[in-house]
């Protein structure tokens, strides 16, 4: 009895040590691949550093943001691809951090995501799925992109450009800028008025229709739904 007794022990010694081992081991495989999945942090104090030459692929998110939690492993997955490439980089920003509210500035949304040059960042509009994610990022991101540290990179047309612009003093510079982000300014003004006055159009339309609804009913659209469902039943019966 003493033996079958230590055999039924030691048995249920080994099988939980043995799920002991294993939650053990996953817990394990768990935070390996957590690590593996980090995305390369951005902020003001190392942007220059870790973009310089790069052809950049960068989520701008808010912790909170339901559509920045959904597409999280999917961007986790793009980072972990292109971890130690010599010129593509997959890299976030945190918005919420105060640290990082400079590099956020032109970020209407969460979240935003921009491609290219690091100092002259495009938006991306496609899908937001793994797989498309990823073949954007294999046509754009394995060869440099046309910026002022990459002139090679750039189309003649570029060349001549950046050649125009370094032409200018400073002054000129800063005028022809100011006259472009004008140009920005009234666009924007005109684009918020405009959707002020949809939103009118809009409260309009809606009481316009609740008070035709009002009037409806107040016509007795109802009852003459529900005599007429009587009549249909009472022809029925007849019929019968």
């Amino acid at each position: 009895l003493a033996n079958h007794l230590l055999l039924i022990f030691s048995s249920s010694l080994l099988s939980t040590l043995a799920a002991c081992t294993m939650k053990f081991f996953a817990a394990l495989l768990l935070l390996t691949s957590a690590a593996n999945a980090e995305v390369v942090k951005l902020t003001p104090r190392n942007y220059a550093e870790l973009t310089e030459g790069k052809t950049v692929f960068i989520k701008f998110f808010a912790p909170w943001c339901g559509h920045c939690q959904a597409m999280a492993s999917d961007w986790e997955k793009l980072a972990e691809d292109w971890a130690g490439h010599e010129i593509g980089l997959v890299a976030e920003v945190d918005c919420t951090d105060e640290e990082s509210e400079e590099l956020c500035v032109e970020v209407q949304g969460f979240p935003t995501l921009k491609y290219g040059d690091p100092e002259d960042l495009e938006d991306y509009d496609g899908a937001r799925g793994y797989d498309e994610l990823s073949a954007f990022a294999k046509d754009t991101l394995g060869s440099a992109v046309c910026s002022l540290k990459n002139i090679d990179a750039c189309s003649d047309e570029k060349k001549a450009q950046i050649e125009t612009y370094k032409d200018m003093s400073t002054e000129e510079l800063a005028k022809l800028i100011d006259e472009e982000e004008q140009k920005i300014a009234v666009s924007e003004s005109n684009l918020e008025e405009e959707i002020m006055k949809l939103q009118q159009i809009y409260e309009e339309l809606i009481e316009a229709h609740t008070d035709l609804m009002k009037q409806v009913n107040e016509n007795g659209l109802r009852m003459m739904k529900a005599v007429e469902k009587l009549k249909g039943s009472a022809d029925v019966k007849d019929e019968l």
